[in-house]
C-alpha cells in the first residue's frame, strides 16, 4: 500500500482533530432580547440583561464579558436570604448545556457594569462582547431604555 504525501497530512489532521478535546461552539450561540436601563450619572453600576441560548450539542462556557461603557464588567447573581436580605455576588464562568438558555433578568443572573465610564443615558446603546471558552466572541448590541424600565420592551 502506497501512502501519498496529501493522505498522510490527511491522516495525521484527522488523528489530531478527534484526539484533542471537544470545545463546544459559540458560534451555537444566540443572543435574544438584550437591554439595559438608563443610569443616574456614573456613581452607580449598571446592568445589562439578555436570553443566551446555546443552539449547539455541546455545553459552551461563557468567561468574560466587555465592554467600553465600564471598567469592571461582570456576571453577577442577586439571592435573597431567609430574613429577605438581597445581596450580589460574581458568578465566575456559566455554562450552557445543549438546548439550554441561561436568562440574564432583573433579580438573578445580570451583566454588572461597575465604574461605569459614561452615563447610560435612555435612547443611546452600547456594545458588550461576550467570550466563550472556545476562543469565540459575540458581540452584542445593547439598547439603553428608560431608567424604570422592566424588560426589553420597555
Amino acid at each position: 500500500m502506497r501512502t501519498t504525501f496529501a493522505g498522510a497530512v490527511t491522516a495525521l489532521l484527522l488523528t489530531v482533530a478527534l484526539s484533542g478535546p471537544v470545545l463546544a461552539g459559540s458560534e451555537d450561540v444566540v443572543v435574544e432580547g438584550a437591554w439595559s436601563r438608563a443610569s443616574i450619572g456614573t456613581n452607580r453600576p449598571g446592568a445589562a440583561y439578555m436570553k443566551i441560548r446555546n443552539t449547539g450539542d455541546e455545553a459552551v462556557t461563557l468567561t468574560e464579558i466587555r465592554t467600553d461603557i465600564a471598567m469592571m464588567p461582570e456576571i453577577h447573581r442577586t439571592s435573597t436570604n431567609d430574613q429577605g436580605v438581597s445581596s450580589m455576588a460574581p458568578v465566575g464562568d456559566i455554562k450552557i448545556g445543549p438546548g439550554e438558555t441561561v436568562a440574564l433578568e432583573p433579580g438573578g443572573l445580570h451583566a454588572m457594569l461597575m465604574r461605569l465610564q459614561r452615563p447610560m443615558a435612555e435612547g443611546d446603546r452600547f456594545q458588550l462582547t461576550l467570550v466563550f471558552s472556545d476562543g469565540g466572541e459575540l458581540v452584542v448590541d445593547v439598547p439603553i431604555l428608560g431608567i424604570a424600565a422592566r424588560g426589553p420592551e420597555g
